[in-house]
């Protein structure tokens, strides 16, 4: 190949390079959507507003309350957070267990109730339940 027409096919590369590299259309206009962090993406239990869905703390309270034969007017919701859990345990890990090897996005749940403090974890398609010995 000749210098000359190496020299063509490497301005005609560049020039094609440049134009891949154009500016979007809507840049510089401001962007509707907030970013979202990892630990608030939104998942199938959750409220739009990346919330855990009240539908989930109400199931967590009523479980907690048929466990420990008391009315679900007795349980206190202490906190209610946004996870994303490390594997498929949601962060509730049993020993011998073998768990799905990636992030899941769920719910960490803190209840009160006769002066103890119990957690309930969700995620993923899974609804709240109770772990009594967190991992995570």
């Amino acid at each position: 190949m000749t210098t000359s027409r190496r020299l063509a096919l490497l301005l005609t590369s560049s020039a094609l390079l440049a134009s891949c590299g154009a500016p979007d259309e809507g840049a510089g206009r401001p962007t509707t959507d907030p970013p979202v962090a990892e630990e608030t993406t939104v998942h199938p239990t959750t409220s739009p507003s990346g919330t855990p869905a009240p539908r989930d703390v109400e199931r967590a309270v009523d479980d907690l309350a048929a466990g420990l034969g008391i009315d679900a007017g007795e349980v206190e919701v202490v906190s209610v957070e946004e996870v994303t859990w490390r594997d498929g345990s949601r962060g509730c890990a049993q020993p011998g267990m073998a768990y799905t090897q990636a992030l899941i996005d769920g719910s960490r749940i803190t209840l009160r109730a006769g002066g103890r403090t119990y957690e309930y974890h969700s995620g993923g398609s899974q609804p709240p339940a109770r772990c009594d010995k967190p991992t995570q």
